[in-house]
């Protein structure tokens, strides 16, 4: 996370929000699923369960293995996984100065539904309607 992540903090003043997790105490909890390559993650993604969609909380690759489709692989998952389990929306926020992601989420389906100050961070929320 630190290394996929590190980056942003001079573009945002602070460390994002997923440098901070707890992930020790994500995984036991059943949300973290983790693409290795060999013994190495190559990226994590954390999907939280709620009432009416599945939220994808954090999305990471490694970045000696970013462009070559592996977060789009993740993001595949994440569909088939809202889907297995009868959700019809993904949810996500990523921060505004994130552009970049943005305009990636935009490129697969999501559409922004709003912008607010959450948790001290100035987010962009976005969803994605899935199709069965």
């Amino acid at each position: 996370m630190d290394q996929a992540y590190r980056h942003y903090i001079a573009r945002m003043g602070k460390p994002p929000g997923p440098m901070l997790d707890d992930y020790a105490a994500r995984v036991p909890e059943g949300v973290v699923w983790v693409l290795a390559e060999g013994a190495a993650v190559a990226g994590i993604i954390v999907l939280l369960p709620t009432t009416d969609c599945l939220l994808l909380d954090n999305i990471a690759v490694s970045p000696s293995r970013q462009g070559l489709g592996l977060g789009r692989r993740l993001l595949a998952f994440a569909e088939t996984e809202a889907l297995r389990r009868g959700y019809n929306e993904i949810r996500l926020y990523t921060h505004q100065t994130m552009v970049e992601n943005q305009r990636l989420y935009a490129s697969i389906g999501y559409e922004e539904t709003g912008r607010g100050t959450e948790a001290g961070y100035d987010r962009v929320f976005m969803r994605k309607q899935l199709r069965r």
